[in-house]
């Protein structure tokens, strides 16, 4: 037994037959199907409402590189660091980026906690 669908791939609908296998139903020849013209584009769906926005970041505030996940936070709050020193490290793509501390300085706050999912240019780590 077969059954027809319409498909709908990038906006462009397809007719489709589909043969239902198993059991013992014989197969069923089918004569090609003609296309079909494109169904009306359905109203757009209205945009999401925005994330909570990120706290801004300032002078001396160190952003994420890239897009990833944070695996490690290697320094808290109060916490004197000095340049060069792991702050903390990203995964992306398979891969584990440390985030170094680009000055000496003392950690003021650390936006992230290990497991959160960041962004290009999201605040990881504030300086004094």
């Amino acid at each position: 037994m077969s059954k027809k669908f319409n498909i709908t791939v990038d906006g462009v609908t397809h007719a489709v037959e589909v043969e239902e296998l198993g059991g013992s139903s014989a197969p069923v020849a089918s004569a090609p199907v003609a296309p079909v013209a494109p169904a009306p584009a359905a109203a757009p769906k209205p945009a999401a409402a925005p994330a909570a926005p990120k706290a801004a970041a300032q002078a001396g505030d160190v952003t994420a590189p890239l897009q990833g996940t944070v695996l490690s936070v290697d320094v808290n709050a109060g916490d004197s660091v000095k340049a060069g020193q792991t702050l903390l490290v990203i995964e992306a793509m398979k891969m584990e980026n440390e985030i170094v501390a680009p000055t000496d300085g003392v950690v003021k706050s650390v936006a992230v906690k290990k497991g959160d999912n960041v962004s290009a240019g999201d605040l990881l780590v504030s300086f004094n």
